[in-house]
This record gives structure tokens, sequence and C-alpha cells, in this order.
């Protein structure tokens, strides 16, 4: 049973930054595939970042590429997403979650296993 607990978050001003982490219990970061999703108030879950398990490949969406990275800690078991250039329509509450699949990664059904959830707000 894979337990994710995140931190991080809060409130920035558009153009700030701020650093989300997940910690991973149960299973090794390392050989368990990441995701981050978020969800806007009124909107879907939507996917934001992957990282895979066992090789350095990542992947982003569109509306974040160049602005967030994902990254993971072996060693603490933790995995970050690190954001910068933060806009308004960045606000949602933010998810990690964790799979044992390689596929269809952007769905969240591919996940088994979610984060409690943690909110971002960016004001203009």
């Amino acid at each position: 049973q894979v337990h994710l607990v995140q931190s991080g978050g809060g409130s920035v001003q558009a153009g700030g930054s701020l650093r989300l982490s997940c910690a991973v219990s149960g299973r090794a970061v390392g050989s368990t595939t990441m995701g981050w999703f978020r969800q806007a108030p009124g909107k879907e879950r939507e996917f934001v970042s992957v990282i895979w398990r066992n090789v350095d490949i990542t992947s982003y969406a569109g509306s974040v590429k160049g602005r967030f990275t994902i990254s993971r800690d072996n060693a603490k078991n933790t995995v970050t997403l690190q954001m910068n250039s933060l806009k308004p329509e960045d606000t949602a509450v933010y998810y990690c979650a964790a799979s044992q699949l390689t596929t269809d990664l952007s769905l969240p059904q591919t996940y088994e296993s979610w984060g409690q959830g943690t909110q971002v707000t960016v004001s203009s």
C-alpha cells in the first residue's frame, strides 16, 4: 500500500515561485511512476507533470512546460514539483499520484494512490 503525503504550496503573486513535495511510503519512489495533477474549482482534474519509474524521463502539460520542474530524491523517497513564473491560471488544488504503469500517464485513472491535495493560489 503506497501512502503519499504532500507539503508545500500556499499563496504567491504572479511571477513568483512555489515548491510542492510528496513524501512516499510503502514503495521506493525510484521504481514508481509519479505524477502531479491539479484541479481548479468547477473544472476536471488535469495532468501537470510525470516522471517515469526507473528512468529519468519527464513530461509536462503544455501550459506549464518551461516553468515547472518535476524531480525525485531517491534517498528521501520524495517527489518535488518546482513551480516558477506562476500565473493566476495556475491556481488550483495540486495532487501527487503514484502508478506502477508507464502508459496513459496523463489520465487520472492510471494512478492508484493519491496525496491529500494542497492549495496553490496565485494572485495577479
